[in-house]
């Protein structure tokens, strides 16, 4: 494995944010990732979202939590466009993969990049819309799209929640341009945060998350489709956001001062090791 971790190679999580449901996480050793098992049928999976709870499908502050993640959202955001302006690309046009409700794209719109988006939630898709002159689809968008047409593709906390990501890489490549970059955004099993908390992890998500990854496992799956990671970015907000809802499930109610002391404890730690709650790949492909 990429790093020795004191998680088992199969154990059971519990779906604390909405069925309350328990699931098995069993090891890949080929791949180096975690799979969640039972995987729900495309037919349920659905209702695992069904939660007011569910953040990533909703723009409202209803309470002091959501207020902070809507602000540090906003932070992350510039941070993102900052990242993909730094690319030396021939053309600026983008696909958001998973775009939620849009506020991502609609920063990247302002910001001169012509957009392109894919949501499956028809509710997140009808408020993406609303922000983006209905630039936002359903996935049929990629089979539309011309070969080499896309500069850039993100998938900001969505490789995880695709049942075939194998065949939704395919498609990417086909769309991507020569000298294009993939972004992908996952949270990493080998964590500081992931270790301490073990079963409790928030970010294991479970049936949401259908897969678990770490650096070797998404340089395997990349590199099957003829990519290779050029570089990785931290995500420092998250240990905190993760550490918070893992105090939650873990005892019962939001512990702030220990949240924050873990997630700041998991970003000390990964200074040394490099391995972050959650880490950016970029990839490129390998003939680039």
């Amino acid at each position: 494995m990429t790093k020795s971790n004191n998680l088992k190679r199969e154990f059971q999580v519990k779906d604390h944010a909405v069925s309350q449901e328990t699931f098995r996480l069993i090891f890949n050793h080929n791949l180096e990732l975690y799979q969640t098992v039972p995987t729900p049928s495309p037919e349920n999976l659905p209702k695992y979202y069904e939660s007011q709870d569910y953040i990533s499908h909703t723009h409202q502050g209803r309470n002091l939590f959501e207020k902070v993640y809507g602000l540090i959202r906003a932070i992350a955001i510039k941070r993102k466009i900052k990242l993909i302006d730094s690319f030396a690309l021939k053309g600026r046009r983008l696909l958001d993969y998973g775009c939620g409700t849009g506020d991502f794209l609609q920063a990247c719109s302002k910001n001169g990049w012509d957009i392109v988006g894919v949501e499956p939630n028809p509710g997140a898709r009808k408020i993406a819309n609303s922000k983006t002159e209905n630039r936002i689809h359903t996935e049929t968008i990629l089979d539309q799209l011309a070969d080499n047409s896309i500069d850039v593709i993100t998938l900001w906390h969505v490789l995880e929640h695709i049942p075939d990501y194998d065949a939704i890489i395919s498609k990417f490549s086909r769309i991507l341009a020569h000298d294009g970059r993939i972004l992908v955004a996952v949270p990493n099993y080998n964590s500081y945060d992931a270790e301490y908390y073990k079963e409790y992890w928030a970010a294991f998500d479970v049936p949401r998350h259908l897969w678990h990854f770490s650096k070797t496992s998404i340089s395997k799956i990349f590199q099957n489709h003829g990519y290779s990671i050029c570089k990785i970015h931290p995500m420092k907000f998250d240990s905190y956001y993760v550490s918070l809802l893992s105090e939650k499930y873990k005892g019962g109610k939001m512990k702030y001062f220990s949240a924050l002391y873990r997630g700041w404890l998991s970003n000390q730690k990964a200074r040394r090791s490099g391995e972050y709650s959650s880490l950016i790949y970029v990839l490129k492909p390998i003939s680039d």
